[in-house]
């Protein structure tokens, strides 16, 4: 896989202002809706998230990446999916790649009572000591996203023509994940790419900065598209849960993040995925309205629940 981005056009996906939401949400649910039709991926400006909180929670990241590997390995558990805690550089690949991609990542999920019966599927949060207000930051961050994407799959149920409130008890206590990412510098002779092509595994992703070069989507004609959304805009993309659960009506679009330019290679590059995850005993079966002659059944008895797929998947990625 070349570690070299190819040029592509600028991004022509129009950002879809948060203010709509609350003033037409017909409108917005329609906007966002045909953008997800048509590339599987859409900006959102005006998000209205505490700006002053991500700043601290991605400060409180990068304070943890800079940290001795020997301190940060302390954090990563083996065996365990990567789901809490650190993912070393190197150990993530896209799903049939033969280089691993290049970054490393710090995963927090949801806080759940200690007699919920969902802890069986869902590990306590790692907190490292060595960074003051971690936490804090990263847990309000993830709260603080949770809540925006129940907002927008409210927005997408009306879309397709569910009930508004369709995905709320869906996704309520779901294994959701927010992933603080860190992309270093990039030497001339990396053998692999930041993050190879793959698709997501989840409902939603919900992504924070992504105005940082890097971020390409794959057109129908197989074309690789610039993903640049304006300063303080939010990307959204459908994952392969809410592909599967729609038959495709809503695609999950094959994407990458392609290596810097080289006057650029020697500087990190920081992002902050949210991966919405159905609740891990929510079965996924194709939605009866997306079943058309045009579109018959590609699922067909194959329902699946999420955690099952969730653990499928990890395994193609060398995660489990």
């Amino acid at each position: 896989m070349s570690a070299i981005s190819a040029p592509t056009a600028a991004s022509t996906i129009t950002p879809v202002s948060m203010t709509l939401y609350d003033k037409d949400f017909q409108a917005f649910s329609d906007e966002l809706g045909a953008s997800f039709t048509r590339f599987g991926f859409g900006v959102v400006a005006d998000h209205g998230l505490d700006e002053a909180r991500i700043a601290a929670a991605i400060d409180a990241a990068k304070t943890f990446f800079a940290l001795p590997e020997a301190t940060k390995r302390q954090y990563h558990q083996p065996g365990t999916g990567g789901a809490r805690g650190l993912t070393p550089f190197g150990v993530e690949a896209a799903k049939g790649a033969t280089a691993v991609d290049l970054k490393e990542f710090w995963h927090v999920g949801r806080e759940l009572p200690q007699d919920h019966p969902y802890r069986r599927f869902m590990r306590d949060n790692l907190w490292p000591v060595e960074v003051p207000g971690f936490r804090d930051h990263l847990y309000g961050m993830y709260e603080d996203l949770d809540a925006l994407g129940r907002r927008i799959l409210r927005a997408i149920a009306r879309f397709l023509k569910l009930s508004d409130d369709y995905f709320d008890d869906k996704v309520e206590m779901g294994n959701s994940v927010l992933r603080m990412l860190h992309y270093p510098p990039v030497p001339a002779d990396a053998p692999g790419v930041r993050a190879g092509a793959h698709e997501d595994i989840n409902v939603i992703t919900l992504l924070l900065g992504a105005e940082e070069a890097g971020l390409q989507l794959k057109e129908k004609d197989g074309s690789w598209l610039d993903i640049a959304p304006p300063p303080g805009a939010l990307v959204i993309n459908i994952g392969d849960m809410l592909q599967r659960l729609t038959n495709h009506v809503l695609p999950s679009t094959t994407h990458r993040v392609v290596n810097p330019a080289p006057e650029r290679r020697g500087f990190a590059r920081y992002s902050t995925p949210f991966f919405l995850h159905f609740n891990p005993d929510f079965p996924i079966e194709t939605l009866p309205s997306t079943i058309t002659p045009d579109n018959p059944d590609r699922y067909a008895g194959k329902t699946i629940l999420a955690e099952d797929y969730l653990t499928e998947r990890l395994r193609e990625i060398r995660l489990l």
